[in-house]
């Protein structure tokens, strides 16, 4: 029993691969609202730091959307029992809370997480996709789905990391 708790609660290889993200990155932000609309662009900054033992990473967004001042706080972490990645963000353009789960793909070097979040129409919750990957040490992309207005999963948003020098 020592034993797997010893291993749930030491940070291992998903862990280190996420301390390499701790820093100061620029963003740059595509949002789609509906299927044919043009984009909104924005930009903005995130500072990820790992904390309690390096398990987990906390992340800030700060910038502007919609016009708006925007910031978002998210927590992602591994977790060594279930061998998957969990994340959680919220953010001051609603009161839920985001959850998501999943997996990373050695091969194209991204993380896919899937979960829900509160729809503000219906107050239900509704389905949603994030891919993050990793282009190299200074390069980043994540990319988020979500239900468009015929029910069917769209891009709702695409953001370009570049670590801050």
């Amino acid at each position: 029993m020592m034993k797997n708790w010893q291993d749930f609660m030491t940070p291992g290889g998903m862990q280190k691969m996420l301390a390499k993200q701790d820093g100061v990155w620029n963003t740059d932000i595509t949002l789609w609202t509906a299927p044919g609309q043009l984009p909104q662009k924005s930009s903005g900054s995130c500072t990820n730091k790992m904390v309690l033992n390096g398990l987990y990473q906390e992340s800030v967004y700060t910038g502007s959307v919609m016009g708006m001042a925007f910031e978002g706080h998210s927590t992602v972490g591994f977790d060594n029992a279930k061998k998957i990645f969990v994340s959680s963000w919220i953010d001051n353009m609603g009161s839920g809370i985001m959850n998501m789960q999943g997996s990373w793909d050695g091969a194209t070097k991204s993380i896919t997480m899937k979960g829900t979040e509160t729809d503000p129409m219906t107050g239900k919750d509704t389905e949603v996709r994030e891919v993050m990957k990793i282009i190299d040490d200074n390069n980043q992309t994540m990319e988020m789905y979500g239900p468009g207005p015929d029910g069917k999963e769209m891009k709702t948003m695409e953001i370009k990391f570049t670590r801050k020098k």
